[in-house]
C-alpha cells in the first residue's frame, strides 16, 4: 500500500490557540484545494498523561513564573550562531524520543503523503525520525513564530515553511535545509471584514460604548497571560483610548479586569474580525496568530510588555522587520499610538502587513509548488 499523494498528516499542539489555529486552517484550505488532511494533537499522543501535565506546567510558568519560562528559553531555545555545526540544532531529550517514537507508530497507521508540523518539539520529533531513515514520506516545518529558535531546527526535516524571508533565510543558514516564505494562515473572514458601517454599529452596541470611542485591543492570548492589566491603565489613564482587553480562555483574569474596570475586559470571542475592523489598533504581547489576524484585517500592531522568550524574540523580530511598533514603556506606547493618527504613518504598517499575503500559500507549496522537488533529508 502506497501512501496518499496528497495526504497530510498535520501535527500540532494544544499549548494555547496559535499552533492549533494555523494546524485547521492549513487543513481547511488543503481540503479546499482537493487534498486531504488530517489535525492530530501531539500532546495527546504522550503517555501517562504527560501532553497535559506538560500544557499545565506551561501555563503555570507564564502566569505566575515568567521568569523561569525566560530562564529555559535561553538555556535551552536559543538557537545556535549560523558558525557552529548544524547538528547542534538537534534536540534529542526524552520527549523527543518519546514523542518520535508516538509519532512514528502514529504514521505507520495513517500512512500520509507527507507530515507537515506546526509545532516546535513535533518538528522535532518528525525531524529525528526522517534523518535516521524512519519517515519514509517527506516532513515539512511550518514555523508559527517570527523568531527562529533552537526546538523549531531540525536539520532531518526535508523543508521549512516560514513567516518572513528573513526568517526563512536564518532556518536555511542554521539547518542547511530548504526554507521558503508563505503567506499567513489566517481565516478569511479576517480579510474580508463585513459591511463597515453595520458592522461598527453591531460591535459597539453588543459592548456597549460610545461611536465616538477609539477603541484599542490588547491581546493576551487565548490563556490571558502577560501584563494586559497595565496596558489597560495606561490606554485609559491617557483619556484618549478606550482599552478592550481580550482575555481568552481566562475567566479568572476578566473577572478581575472587569472589577477594576479600566476599560472593556472580553472573554474568548468568535466575532474578533469585526471587533479587529471597528478598533483603533491592536496592542499585542506574543507575536504570535493574533498578530497575523490583524495583518490581515488592516489594523495595525503595537508590541507591549511581551511574554518572556518567543514572545519577546517575535515582538522584536516583527519590529525589525517593520511590521509592527515595539514600545518599551508606558510612554512609548502612547506616543506609538497618536503617530497612528497620520494618515501616512499608519499606511505604512498597514501595507507592511498586507505584504506578507503576497507571498504563496502554505497549501500551494505543498501540493506541487516550489518544495515538490525538494531533496531528500540526510540520513545519520
Amino acid at each position: 500500500m502506497t501512501p496518499a499523494r496528497h495526504s497530510v498528516l498535520i501535527v500540532s499542539a494544544s499549548m494555547g490557540a496559535g499552533h492549533d489555529g494555523v494546524a485547521a486552517e492549513l487543513a481547511r484550505r488543503l481540503a479546499a484545494a482537493g487534498g486531504a488532511a488530517e489535525v492530530v494533537d501531539l500532546l495527546e499522543l504522550l503517555p501517562l498523561g504527560l501532553g497535559g501535565g506538560l500544557r499545565r506546567w506551561y501555563g503555570w510558568m507564564m502566569r505566575s513564573a515568567p521568569w523561569l519560562y525566560a530562564l529555559i528559553y535561553r538555556v535551552f531555545f536559543a538557537p545556535p550562531p549560523p558558525r557552529r555545526h548544524r547538528r547542534a540544532c538537534a534536540w534529542d531529550s526524552p520527549l523527543t524520543v518519546l514523542a518520535a517514537a508516538r509519532l512514528r507508530r502514529l504514521v505507520a497507521g495513517r500512512r500520509p503523503g507527507e507530515v507537515v508540523t506546526t509545532f516546535h518539539v513535533a518538528a522535532q520529533a518528525a525531524g529525528r525520525l526522517r534523518g535516521r531513515g524512519l519517515l519514509a514520506v517527506p516532513s515539512t516545518v511550518l514555523l508559527t513564530d517570527f523568531a527562529v529558535h533552537r526546538m523549531w531546527l531540525h536539520p532531518g526535516n526535508d523543508r521549512y515553511l516560514c513567516p518572513s524571508p528573513a526568517t526563512a533565510r536564518r532556518v536555511t543558514a542554521l539547518t542547511g535545509r530548504p526554507a521558503a516564505c508563505c503567506a499567513p494562515l489566517t481565516g478569511p473572514a479576517f480579510r474580508r471584514p463585513p459591511a463597515a458601517r453595520a458592522a461598527v454599529r453591531r460591535v459597539r452596541e453588543r459592548l456597549g460604548v460610545r461611536p465616538d470611542d477609539r477603541l484599542v485591543l490588547v491581546s493576551a492570548g487565548s490563556w490571558g497571560v502577560g501584563e494586559v492589566a497595565e496596558a489597560a491603565r495606561v490606554l485609559a489613564g491617557s483619556g484618549r483610548y478606550l482599552p478592550v482587553v481580550l482575555c481568552g480562555r481566562n475567566e479568572r483574569l476578566r473577572r478581575r479586569l472587569a472589577a477594576v474596570r479600566p476599560g472593556l475586559a472580553l472573554g474568548w470571542r468568535d466575532d474578533l474580525p469585526a471587533l479587529m475592523a471597528d478598533a483603533y489598533a491592536l496592542v499585542d504581547n506574543a507575536a504570535g496568530l493574533t498578530c497575523r489576524e490583524a495583518f490581515a484585517a488592516g489594523l495595525p500592531v503595537v508590541s507591549y510588555r511581551p511574554i518572556p522568550g518567543h514572545g519577546r524574540d517575535g515582538a522584536l523580530a516583527m519590529a525589525r522587520a517593520g511590521l509592527s511598533v515595539h514600545a518599551g514603556g508606558p510612554r512609548d506606547l502612547l506616543a506609538a499610538l497618536d503617530r497612528l493618527a497620520d494618515p501616512a504613518e499608519r499606511a505604512r504598517l498597514v501595507a507592511a502587513g498586507a505584504a506578507l499575503f503576497a507571498a504563496p500559500s502554505a497549501e500551494a507549496l505543498l501540493l506541487g509548488g516550489a518544495f515538490a522537488a525538494a531533496p531528500s533529508a540526510p540520513q545519520s
